[in-house]
């Protein structure tokens, strides 16, 4: 069982648009290995310990011991630090590869970032693509997602350019290699970097969009982008977003989740001062905030998106530095 210093459960105002939010918290016994959403729930990881399933039960926090899980391990050459994304629509695993010092930003804690990328195909190929010295990924995790809906996932990376910053870029298999298919224009200005927030139909016109907060360390913009050929062209945005501290390896600070069950996906993310989660609808063209919950303390860990107390509503899910497990139902 996990012991625990204190359980709060507390209502408050959350912004114009939400009546008020229910929130637990649990301090925990360990820092937190990994947190992600399943189809049971949530389920929370610890570092070097149990692995947990999460749910609530009369208004508290419940901690139902799961099996441990082994993270599956990269192929040769790996980056340091890169986090193997696992599939099954064409690529079963993804990692970065090629460590190299040639781009300093340091943005992700260090100046090692990767010249290449890696993937395990569904029959057991191993397919990769190493960029020219003009460039690196200055990413940790390569996202999955099936961005034109032939049923197969491509691989969303960050490119950087040493000259002209980062842009986002879309890498799948073709002709037994990986080959870059897509792109967004870069920035435009070296040591100018952006971060990925989700996948989905956010406007709710049949197209997958691509969203990223551009520029999340100094007044970011959250950009959504259609992939039209070899590019990913802008379609919509929305200013005063950070889903990324400078430094920092943790990637994963917003979730994407149908919170007012319109059948539209929303985007779940800081905003520029790290203080409130917005939740951001981009239904029918237009940015709007559907609910806004302050933090309580440091973001530290992923944000995630699952039903939790079984009422098959998503709850919202974060970690706080000092290994504080926060549960938010912003719903009213």
């Amino acid at each position: 069982m996990i012991r625990f210093l204190f359980l709060v459960l507390v209502t408050f105002a959350a912004g114009a648009k939400a009546d008020e939010a229910k929130i637990l918290k649990r301090q925990l016994q360990a820092p937190v290995a990994n947190l992600t959403a399943t189809r049971d729930g949530l389920r929370l990881e610890l570092k070097n310990g149990p692995s947990y399933l999460v749910g609530i039960n009369k208004g508290a926090l419940t901690f139902t011991l799961a099996s441990t899980m082994t993270p599956p391990k990269p192929g040769s050459n790996p980056l340091p630090d890169t986090v193997v994304a696992t599939g099954n629509r064409g690529i079963a695993a993804a990692w970065f590869t090629e460590p190299t010092r040639r781009y300093g930003h340091g943005v992700l804690g260090d100046a090692i970032e990767a010249g290449g990328l890696a993937a395990r195909m569904a029959d057991g190929r191993v397919v990769s693509i190493s960029l020219d010295q003009g460039s690196v990924f200055e990413d940790r995790v390569p996202r999955l997602a099936d961005l034109d809906g032939d049923g197969k996932d491509e691989i969303l990376a960050v490119r950087s350019y040493l000259d002209r910053g980062a842009a986002l870029t879309v890498v799948a298999p073709r002709a037994g290699k990986l080959a870059i298919v897509g792109e967004a224009a870069a920035i435009g200005l070296s040591n100018r970097w952006l971060n990925p927030a989700g996948v989905g139909d956010f406007d709710g016109d049949g197209r997958i969009e691509a969203a990223v907060v551009i520029t999340p360390h100094i007044g970011g913009t959250l950009q959504l982008y259609e992939w039209k050929g070899a590019r990913l062209v802008p379609d919509h945005d929305s200013f005063g977003y950070s889903n990324h501290a400078m430094g920092a390896r943790e990637l994963g600070l917003a979730a994407v989740a149908d919170m007012n069950a319109d059948g539209t996906p929303d985007i779940i993310l800081p905003d520029d001062t790290r203080r409130d989660l917005e939740v951001v609808t981009f239904a029918g063209g237009n940015a709007k905030t559907l609910f806004d919950i302050p933090i309580g303390g440091r973001l530290g860990g992923p944000v995630v998106a699952a039903d939790v107390d079984g009422d098959k509503r998503p709850e919202i899910a974060y970690i706080l530095s000092g290994n504080t497990l926060v549960i938010a139902d912003p719903s009213p």
